[in-house]
């Protein structure tokens, strides 16, 4: 019997409490579909702040793509640049060498340039090879580098190709020229003094040109 006038109080004590937020100015309805609206604009600029991110994200990638990109390009022209110099060299070098005259087959050894490399210990050797003569015979031989070194304060020398080092590259076999680039590699801590280039021909045990160069 009891419970409905219990249920009548509650109903009457929520109504009043609802009253009195009414009457203080507060209205359940506009603050809920204030809560609403604020709930959509934070997800509303969520998903713009996502959206924002991804796209400084990809403008970072594009941006390192570009960079990447502008740095290969730099490097490719420096290289053509450096090949561009190397062939009017060797143009000048051939108009001087076609304007002097030479016995047929005589070998020399041509602006030979030793300098160091990337990598400590690391040294890169260039040269080119000229045989004089409109008859010339093809040369076939190979080449060796030996280099003077000082290590531990005591002068010692390297020998190229070393007995477990592949010789192939160290071969010759032109008429007129050859250009020859070669790497070698020492200890880091050995001070290299000088190379000298030997020229021998093919199964010859004495070098036919032999000409030294040190370091730029």
């Amino acid at each position: 019997m009891a419970l409905p006038f219990v249920l009548g109080a509650i109903a009457l004590a929520w109504w009043a409490y609802d009253s009195g937020l009414e009457f203080a100015g507060f209205h359940r309805s506009q603050t809920l579909e204030e809560l609403e609206g604020l709930y959509g604009e934070v997800a509303k600029q969520s998903a713009e702040i996502t959206q924002l991110t991804n796209q400084v994200a990809q403008y970072e990638r594009q941006i390192q793509i570009e960079q990447s990109s502008n740095q290969a390009t730099s490097e490719q022209l420096k290289t053509l640049a450096d090949e561009n110099v190397r062939l009017q060299e060797d143009l000048v070098f051939f108009q001087n060498l076609t304007a002097t005259q030479g016995k047929d087959g005589e070998l020399g050894v041509h602006r030979l340039v030793l300098e160091r490399d990337k990598m400590p210990g690391e040294y890169h050797l260039r040269m080119l090879l000229v045989q004089s003569g409109q008859r010339a015979r093809t040369f076939n031989g190979h080449y060796q580098l030996v280099a003077a070194v000082i290590e531990g304060g005591e002068t010692s020398t390297h020998l190229f190709p070393q007995k477990d080092e592949s010789s192939a590259q160290f071969k010759l076999s032109f008429r007129y020229y050859r250009r020859v680039e070669q790497s070698i590699q020492l200890p880091p801590d050995a001070q290299l003094q000088s190379v000298q280039v030997r020229i021998f021909d093919r199964k010859a045990t004495e070098p036919k040109v032999k000409q030294t160069v040190s370091l730029s």
